[in-house]
């Protein structure tokens, strides 16, 4: 894909490394599950984010992991607010809080839960994978000294 200016004319419109604009994005994806701001946020524009994310899997993966925290995020603020309550207008205020659609996030939720849980189990997989691989290696260490005294040892015992 050839980088090309933006509209206005502007050179700056897509950086050239990926290192340089993911980190931002995928931060920012991960507080907000919102896209279109997250590439804002890194100065990319959604075509670029997109495209990145059908060509390659590592940033699919972490763009994946990204959202499930993000969910994980909204769900502990929804929680949070139904536990402790909404803050109502103050009738001497001229200005309204800002109020949350418990609704609509509770039907965000629900759309991605099954995409959250499934990212969450390949997370815990890696996780239990890497602690397999620590204590094969362990065991691999032992084993080498166990036959490292035995070799040094008397071949009668």
């Amino acid at each position: 894909m050839a980088r090309s200016s933006s509209p206005g004319g502007s050179s700056a419109a897509r950086p050239r490394s990926l290192g340089v604009w993911s980190r931002a994005f995928l931060a920012a994806l991960a507080e907000s599950c919102n896209v279109a701001q997250a590439a804002r946020l890194a100065g990319i524009t959604t075509t670029l984010a997109y495209d990145t994310r059908r060509n390659n899997a590592g940033f699919a993966r972490k763009w994946q992991a990204a959202l499930c925290e993000g969910y994980d995020n909204l769900e502990l603020e929804l929680l949070h607010r139904l536990r402790s309550g909404e803050v109502k207008p103050d009738a001497a205020s001229k200005t309204k809080p800002r109020s949350f659609d418990n609704a609509n996030a509770l039907r965000l939720l629900a759309a991605h839960r099954e995409a959250a849980a499934r990212q969450r189990a390949i997370r815990d997989n890696d996780d239990a994978a890497a602690v397999l691989e620590g204590l094969n290696t362990k065991l691999e260490r032992m084993r080498e000294r166990v036959l490292a005294a035995k070799k040094g040892e008397p071949d009668g015992d």
